[in-house]
């Protein structure tokens, strides 16, 4: 089961880095998103390729009709959260603002209701698992948020599932789809989307897939985006996984698409048998 997913985020949505940390400083930047997902969702249709977009509750707002033009084109919306904050950042009541918030605007707009989530940045750790409460109260049934490998925002590096399982905490159930990570030289990696997928060589990339019989893709329309203005203030180490391979990006994802056959969360949700799979409990 290989799982397509897009973070839907503008060029400027970059994590804990002060220049670009907050909605007001967002308005400063020009916005390219519309323009990089339209890119997107015609190598979609070209392939009949299903996928789950995780849309900001902010694009939502100022682009409404971007959001409902990827709905009606039959592509499952899940929420990403209203301002793309860190979860550990957050209080709980705060984090259940936002997503009271983004997950409304998204109702609004396509009429039908939100059941997949996706934290910013992955950022759940085994000193948040307060959200997976507050995502089930919510009425969210498909988490997408653990990256199973230590990363710059926290990641659950101990989390004892690599593939699809229900989450079970204080008495709650929620279906979690992870990020699984690769070994190469002893080192763990996340080959299926972002920095990593732009850096490797697409054969690597396929072979990996290949031999993976469960695949968790995230891309970004930013990762395909050769165009797009560089943030000069970005530390050194983040501006390489920021840019570099932005100019074969999108030769790479037409060859993913015409090489593999893909799901969306939604749909893979509907075939998974649960009562098979295993049972995280998080105390």
């Amino acid at each position: 089961m290989k799982i397509l997913t897009i973070d839907l985020e503008d060029w400027f949505h970059i994590l804990a880095h002060d220049q670009t940390a907050s909605p007001k400083q967002w308005e400063k930047f020009e916005s390219r998103v519309e323009a990089n997902t339209a890119w997107l969702l015609e190598q979609l249709s070209k392939n009949n390729q299903p996928a789950t977009f995780f849309c900001l509750g902010w694009i939502a707002q100022k682009y409404p009709a971007l959001i409902r033009k990827i709905s009606e084109a039959g592509y499952e919306i899940g929420c990403h959260s209203m301002n793309h904050q860190l979860v550990y950042e957050q209080t709980p009541a705060d984090f259940r603002d936002d997503l009271l918030q983004s997950m409304g605007i998204l109702q609004q707009i396509t009429g039908k209701k939100i059941v997949s989530y996706r934290a910013p940045g992955f950022s759940v750790s085994e000193k948040t698992k307060w959200i997976f409460e507050t995502l089930v109260e919510l009425g969210i049934k498909n988490d997408c948020s653990i990256f199973t490998a230590e990363r710059n925002h926290g990641g659950y590096k101990n989390f004892s599932s690599q593939k699809p399982c229900l989450l079970s905490v204080n008495g709650i159930q929620l279906r979690e789809f992870p990020i699984s990570p690769t070994s190469i030289f002893g080192m763990k990696i996340i080959y299926s989307g972002g920095g990593y997928f732009r850096l490797l060589p697409y054969s690597l990339i396929s072979n990996m897939m290949r031999k993976s019989d469960y695949v968790m893709t995230y891309f970004h329309p930013r990762d395909f985006d050769a165009g797009q203005p560089v943030i000069e203030s970005l530390p050194l180490k983040r501006r390489f996984m920021s840019y570099t391979g932005l100019k074969t990006s999108r030769a790479k994802f037409i060859k993913l698409l015409n090489e593999f056959e893909f799901t969306s969360i939604e749909k893979a949700a509907l075939v998974i048998d649960w009562n098979g799979v295993k049972k995280v409990e998080l105390i």
